[in-house]
Order: structure tokens, then C-alpha cells, then sequence
């Protein structure tokens, strides 16, 4: 099953965003089997301020698991984290 993750940062921690950045990149290419496309939110002036994720997963529980050991989420970077399944349409691969 697919997922939409949408992640807010905890105001005031871009510090912690960057630090992690490089550790959190290699996470997500290590796991590209169960997250396939993301990138962070942008406040006006270009900051990051969270991350959107579409994911792909047996179930939640397995997905939270993955989710759980990202280097953000092991920095405490995240305010929010919302996950909702998502039936992919538009754009979907062959």
C-alpha cells in the first residue's frame, strides 16, 4: 500500500535539519524500496521546514518502523508527523 508522510519541523530547528541532512539522504537511498519520492517543504524564503514523502509498505506498522529509525526522526527534527494511505493515479510507475 502506498502512504503520503508529511513531516513539520519544530520551529527553530534547521540546525538540526542540516546536521542530519547528509545521514537522513543516505537513509532514504538505503530504503528505496519503501520510500520512493519526497523532498522538504520550503518556507518564503527557501528554508526547509519538513518533508514530504510518498512510501510504499506492507502496512502502517511497517512503515512507521522504517520511519522511526530515519536520522530526522532519531534528531527529535519533527513537530508532526501525518501519515494517510494514498491510492497513486496520476503519474503512477508502469
Amino acid at each position: 500500500m502506498h502512504y503520503v508522510v508529511s513531516c513539520i519541523d519544530k520551529v527553530g530547528h534547521l540546525p538540526v535539519r542540516q546536521a542530519n541532512r547528509t545521514a537522513h539522504l543516505d537513509y532514504v537511498k538505503a530504503n528505496a524500496d519503501t520510500i520512493l519520492v519526497g523532498g522538504p517543504y520550503l518556507d518564503e524564503a527557501g528554508n526547509m521546514i519538513g518533508s514530504l514523502l510518498i512510501t510504499e509498505a506492507v502496512d502502517l506498522k511497517t512503515l512507521q518502523t522504517v520511519l522511526a529509525e530515519d536520522p530526522y526522526a532519531r534528531a527529535g527534527l519533527f513537530e508532526s508527523v501525518d501519515i494517510k494511505p494514498w491510492k497513486w493515479v496520476i503519474g503512477a510507475p508502469g
